[in-house]
């Protein structure tokens, strides 16, 4: 199972690397009057439960959870549920690299910390670590790590022309 799980974990992170370097290539597939934010979403959040099946294949739950979890699961979540607050769906599923104009955004936690969403999410998978074995947790941070890397470097000039 541990092959599969690590599968599973790694999943979405192609997807998210095929899209931040080819936007027009999914743009195109989604075509006219369809949202491809809206649509990359709908996708994402497929594979994100295709993560969580993933880790809780090898996890083994037991109740309560450390005191540490509490903390950093809440401060992690809340960091995305405030990304997505603030960019909303389109801001938060590539839409600037589908040619859509997004707001540039500087309440916190944005001017505060950097890729902020990545942060949240690694802050809250480290509180499942008495839960969930570490090598799936640091490849799931590696995946994160990567793709902070990748969208780094947004070259303005590869964005998606708006369908329209």
């Amino acid at each position: 199972m541990g092959f599969v799980a690590a599968i599973g974990v790694l999943l979405p992170f192609p997807f998210y690397y095929w899209l931040w370097t080819s936007p027009q290539t999914w743009a195109d597939m989604c075509g006219k009057g369809r949202d491809p934010s809206k649509e990359m979403a709908k996708v994402s959040h497929f594979l994100k439960l295709l993560q969580f099946l993933s880790l809780y294949s090898v996890s083994t739950l037991s109740f309560p959870p450390p005191l540490y979890f509490y903390p950093l699961f809440a401060f992690g979540q809340f960091l995305n549920f405030r990304v997505y607050q603030l960019l909303g769906e389109s801001g938060t599923y590539y839409g600037v690299r589908f040619g859509q104009n997004i707001p540039w955004v500087t309440e916190f936690p944005f001017g505060f910390i950097r890729d902020p969403q990545y942060v949240g999410s690694i802050v809250s998978l480290l509180a499942c670590l008495s839960w969930v074995p570490f090598q799936y947790i640091f490849l799931w941070i590696l995946g994160y790590l990567f793709m902070m890397h990748v969208e780094s470097k947004e070259e303005p000039a590869t964005r998606a022309k708006p369908l329209s």
